[in-house]
């Protein structure tokens, strides 16, 4: 009896998987599915989930690949995701360590601080930070991104790293300052090397919200030369009458696969094991 209740039990439990995976997986074969239709086709009734294999074809891709605007808006979204992403790796680190290692004046107020900025929707910071945007003359420019995007990831990764740091004996610190070593020395040498799982892992947030903003970037962007990926897809929306799905989702076929690449194959194991040691040992 209690045999087949566990039977019926995991048998629910992949049912749920299954079902689960399909819905977050669907999507992107629709998405992919239509890409490598003709553009119209999307308008067809009745529609059809899967293209005729004589429908199949890489217009689409052809006349993205034809856009110069493209390779622009591609190397724009790499520059501001990988400054993005380093520069807040080494604030948050240092920031982290700080909170983690040392007692000051108003380390609670600070950490209620960085909690509180993970609480407030980024969306209601926009006009104050337009405003910022616009007295600096950074608007229009890829340095009215960076500095904003580095602020709003700042916060999680040092909560993030500052658990993982915590996680590390500070006999290691002591032993570093019984040899002569300074605050410096035990920063580089011991604590960036230990906790690169949880950096690694905080990067791989940062690199999304870099990649995929919109809201923010729409704002203060308006030059189609210094336009992000997602910016650039929106373009294809209303042209010419009617929105241009062909276009839309082989854009966003091209823009998932360094995603892919990046956070799902080569970083995964970082991936993993920060969420795990900075997440449940903090």
């Amino acid at each position: 009896m209690k045999s087949r209740k566990n039977r019926w039990s995991l048998t629910l439990r992949y049912i749920l998987l299954l079902l689960g995976g399909a819905v977050s997986v669907m999507p992107m074969i629709y998405m992919l599915s239509t890409s490598i239709r003709p553009n119209g086709a999307l308008y067809e009734f009745p529609p059809h989930f899967f293209p005729k294999l004589s429908e199949i074809t890489l217009e689409n891709y052809r006349y993205i690949f034809a856009q110069e605007k493209f390779y622009l808006n591609f190397i724009n979204s790499v520059v501001v995701a990988v400054i993005t992403i380093v520069l807040a790796a080494i604030i948050a680190s240092a920031l982290a360590y700080c909170l983690a290692r040392f007692e000051f004046p108003g380390k609670k107020l600070l950490f209620a601080l960085v909690i509180g900025m993970m609480i407030i929707p980024g969306t209601t910071l926009i006009i104050p930070q337009f405003q910022l945007a616009s007295f600096f003359g950074i608007t229009n420019s890829l340095a009215g991104l960076i500095p904003f995007y580095v602020a709003w990831v700042i916060p999680f990764s040092t909560f993030m790293i500052k658990s993982y740091i915590e996680s590390i004996p500070r006999e290691f610190d002591e032993a570093a300052y019984a040899d002569g070593g300074s605050v410096f020395t035990v920063f580089f040498r011991i604590i960036l090397p230990l906790a690169s799982p949880a950096i690694a892992s905080v990067s791989i947030f940062n690199f999304l919200t870099a990649w995929e903003e919109f809201t923010w970037a729409m704002t203060v962007i308006n030059d189609n030369a210094k336009r992000t990926l997602p910016i650039a897809i929106s373009g294809f929306f209303g042209q010419h009458q009617f929105t241009q799905w062909g276009y839309v989702f082989a854009m966003s076929v091209l823009t998932l696969i360094p995603v892919v690449l990046i956070v799902f194959i080569l970083c995964q194991k970082y991936f993993v094991s920060g969420l795990q040691a900075g997440g449940l040992k903090g």
